[in-house]
């Protein structure tokens, strides 16, 4: 097969900005799209939203500056710049974009959610995976071929198991 007639899978990903979880898995996704020839779509889920985290809680002011920064991401769609991050007028689109990665998964997960082409055409998720720290290069793609073979098995239910230890996601640019 000539490689320039591949088509890219497309990969969309929710996540949260505040969430050092998402940004760890992110990391890892971006190792091994080039590898495995994938087209990443980041897209807004809110923490603040999904727990509803109410302005009594403590983590309320992170969780609102968190929703804040999903503002920007989604101006940044728009207009291909940055506007205000109170701007009220991406709500609309950041919460419709944030319910379609929950309606792929179910409201039992968190943070993150990737989203692939399934056997059938359509698009199935799975929350994850939650990574502590980005992993070598050869145990990364094993991990996104064992990902993406998952998510695709009509099956397929969970993995999970205690945490050991905190995250761990490494510089920030």
């Amino acid at each position: 097969m000539d490689p320039r007639s591949r088509v890219s899978t497309p990969v969309r990903f929710w996540l949260d900005p505040l969430c050092p979880f998402c940004w760890t898995t992110s990391q890892w996704l971006r190792s091994v799209a080039a590898e495995r020839d994938l087209s990443i779509s980041y897209q807004p889920i809110s923490l603040l939203v999904k727990n509803q985290i109410g302005d009594d809680s403590p983590w309320y002011g992170v969780a609102k500056w968190g929703y804040g920064l999903l503002r920007v991401l989604e101006s940044v769609r728009a207009v291909e710049g940055e506007t205000a991050f109170d701007d009220e007028s991406f709500d609309d689109e950041l919460l419709r974009r944030h319910h379609e990665g929950l309606a792929l998964v179910g409201n039992d997960v968190g943070t993150p959610i990737i989203g692939v082409p399934g056997r059938d055409g359509g698009e199935v998720g799975v929350f994850g995976p939650v990574i502590t720290a980005l992993p070598n290069r050869d145990d990364a793609l094993a991990l996104w071929d064992a990902t993406f073979t998952l998510a695709r098995l009509p099956e397929f239910f969970e993995l999970k198991r205690t945490r050991t230890s905190g995250p761990n996601p490494g510089e920030r640019p």
